[in-house]
């Protein structure tokens, strides 16, 4: 029998393998740092981000599969990458400061955040099922150490314990939902089963049945939508800053890159039968996440429930399962990047250690002692409530249009009603700002340089996409072509 050599095709992976070299490297390189003095490595990390969106550029437009159809490196996968990147390099410049007001300062820090990063690449551009569940894990496992890292804080460690257990639940969920696909298909390729169910005589099959309903648990957890979201506002609270801006960035992106590759491309003959759970879901998420933000004291915790709202909003564009509703997905993805992490972004710096002003009553006459950070996080907080002509009101608006082209009215409507609850918690900060007394002694600023570019790349980028969206919505069309 003649030995068959399988083409790998390096290049498919340039960006993955980028992450990876750099995030050795960084390792390697804090070895001989001096302690508490890790800014090379942080800096190192960057250069590994930015050559790895230069490769994801020069893959753009040249969709191919790769190692024995394992990989599918298409322009939806590369939109995702452009987001990890994105959301991971915004984190490291966040950090840099941070982890030396913390004391905390520790090269593998940033590795971890780019091992984390090159796990959600794997998760966008898997092709198979057991490549979307390695790349989870990948990213998981570092998303876990990544949220303890604080290990002298107990609500850190707090934080890191319940995504363990929580996390290894889901994806104990996942994998038996890929399990009985496997039964019922005999296949884990994507393109595989979705030539299966091609055949109307399977679908009701029970134990097709029963795997697509534990994949869509195991994806609901990932991106906190209710009732798997009870994890969200305890490990965004606990966690450092600067991992809940990634975490609430980067898992949910990678998750719903997974979720939307799954559901609208290998499972969309099963559409019927999904399709009314993620409408019943999709309400119930945006409507808790709204409501109990409104009582919380607490910053984090509120853009938390925030981040499970937002969740229930993406959730309408798979709903809608039109073109516009899925190109919404990838351009929403996009423009909360940019709004979340710039909101944790000054969080961070009006923080200090021992005092991380977490209140939302400690935001009381910020506005006239720091107008230009007041500034900014009003920029994000009308954003996040979709108010003109910010990025948050353009994903919102194509997201609830393409729920009304695809004939879900009531849906539309109650996203509206949620968006506009929305409203109150977080103009509720922009009125502390600027129409409350202060309730504290403030004091002076720590800007750093990479703090300063970090919040003027966030704020530019919510702007540029909220007054000039057509471009970022017709690339986000381009990245979509293998659905439709």
């Amino acid at each position: 029998m003649d030995l068959v050599i399988p083409n790998i095709d390096v290049a498919s992976l340039g960006p993955e393998l980028i992450l990876s070299i750099a995030a050795m490297f960084v390792l390697l390189v804090s070895v001989f740092l001096p302690k508490g003095r890790k800014d090379p490595a942080a800096y190192l990390s960057l250069l590994g981000i930015f050559f790895a969106f230069v490769s994801s550029i020069f893959l753009w437009g040249n969709p191919r599969y790769a190692f024995n159809n394992m990989i599918l490196v298409d322009n939806f996968a590369l939109f995702f990458n452009s987001i990890f990147l994105i959301a991971a390099g915004l984190s490291i410049l966040m950090s840099v400061n941070y982890l030396k007001e913390e004391e905390m300062s520790h090269g593998e820090f940033y590795a971890l955040i780019l091992f984390a990063t090159v796990g959600m690449m794997f998760m966008s551009a898997g092709s198979n099922l057991i490549t979307i569940f390695l790349g989870l894990e990948t990213m998981s496992i570092s998303i876990y150490v990544l949220a303890g890292f604080f290990r002298r804080s107990n609500k850190s460690n707090e934080s890191a314990l319940k995504y363990l257990l929580l996390g290894a639940f889901s994806s104990a969920f996942l994998l038996y939902g890929i399990a009985l696909m496997y039964g019922a298909t005999g296949t884990t390729d994507l393109k595989g089963i979705s030539e299966y169910l091609s055949n109307a005589a399977y679908l009701k099959d029970p134990m097709l049945l029963a795997g697509m309903g534990l994949l869509l648990v195991g994806f609901g957890f990932k991106i906190a939508s209710v009732p798997f979201h009870m994890w969200t506002p305890d490990v965004y609270e606990g966690a450092p800053t600067s991992i809940t801006a990634f975490m609430s960035v980067g898992v949910k992106a990678a998750a719903f890159a997974a979720f939307v590759r799954v559901f609208l491309y290998s499972l969309w003959d099963l559409q019927p039968d999904w399709n009314y759970v993620l409408w019943i879901l999709a309400v119930l998420t945006m409507t808790l996440g709204n409501i109990v933000a409104i009582a919380q004291n607490n910053i984090k915790r509120m853009l938390a429930y925030s981040s499970i709202a937002h969740a229930g909003y993406i959730m309408v564009g798979m709903v809608a399962s039109n073109e516009l509703g899925t190109s919404s997905i990838l351009f929403y993805m996009l423009a909360y990047a940019f709004m979340n992490l710039g909101a944790f972004g000054v969080i961070i710096l009006y923080g200090r250690k021992g005092e991380e002003n977490l209140d939302i009553n400690d935001y009381s006459g910020m506005g006239f002692k720091y107008p230009a950070l007041a500034l900014l996080m009003s920029v994000f907080m009308f954003s996040l409530a979709g108010i003109p002509p910010t990025a948050g009101f353009v994903g919102k608006f194509y997201i609830f249009s393409a729920a009304i082209k695809s004939g879900y009215i009531w849906l539309a409507i109650i996203g509206v009603m949620n968006s506009l609850i929305s409203v109150y918690y977080y103009l509720r900060i922009t009125v502390m700002m600027y129409m409350k007394e202060p309730v504290k002694e403030f004091v002076g600023l720590k800007w750093s340089p990479s703090m300063a570019i970090a919040l003027i790349i966030a704020v530019i980028g919510t702007l540029l996409i909220g007054i000039f969206p057509s471009p970022y919505l017709d690339l986000a069309r381009q990245s979509i072509q293998l659905f439709m």
